[in-house]
């Protein structure tokens, strides 16, 4: 079983996160969960779940394998290299929180669990969901490719003629788990043949 430290932050895009979750839990991985307070206030505002209520969502997909921690949580498993990790994904990733992985300033577990990832070499995905991008976002963003990790920008493919917004979600976070190591339960997208 893979162990996979998911964050979700408070950039548009909840709906990323929340399939995200649902595909690991499918595919048999072991959640680490981190929200920021953020995550939870665009949560509410598209998905219309309020926080106790989205969390429900979340350990619905798979009680056994899901552990949360609270964002303040220094002391929670994923701050530290000896837990055995197997890779990190932030989805959506706010550029406050890319400025922050990007620069090695640890303010939250989100950081933490994120700089760890970087230090011991495993697989870190952000995925910013932001338009336009400044200088500074792209410059945050090179930074942290350089450091290891990836940038699967929140950028859904259209060739599979997604009808739902979870249909389209999946389309992303297809990509993810591809970058992660993880194969789906189930396809979540149409793959592009030639």
């Amino acid at each position: 079983m893979k162990r996979i430290v998911t964050a979700l932050t408070g950039a548009s895009g909840a709906l990323y996160g929340l399939r995200l979750v649902k595909a690991l839990a499918e595919a048999g991985a072991h959640i680490d969960l981190i929200a920021s307070d953020a995550a939870f206030i665009v949560a509410e505002e598209e998905l219309g779940l309020p926080k106790e209520a989205f969390l429900e969502s979340l350990r619905g997909f798979g009680p056994d394998s899901i552990e949360i921690h609270a964002v303040n949580d220094f002391t929670a498993a994923p701050a530290s290299g000896s837990c055995p990790v197997h890779a990190m994904v932030v989805a959506p990733c706010t550029m406050a929180t890319l400025a922050a992985i990007a620069t090695g300033n640890g303010h939250n577990l989100i950081h933490r669990a994120a700089d760890v990832t970087l230090k011991e070499k495993r697989p870190l995905v952000l995925v910013p969901r932001e338009m336009p991008y400044s200088l500074i976002h792209l410059n945050n963003m090179t930074a942290a490719a350089t450091a290891g990790a990836t940038i699967l920008p929140a950028s859904p493919a259209f060739y599979s003629r997604p009808d739902t917004l979870e249909a389209l979600a999946d389309t992303v976070v297809a990509r993810i788990l591809d970058h992660v190591g993880i194969t789906p339960a189930k396809d979540l997208v149409k793959r592009w043949k030639s």
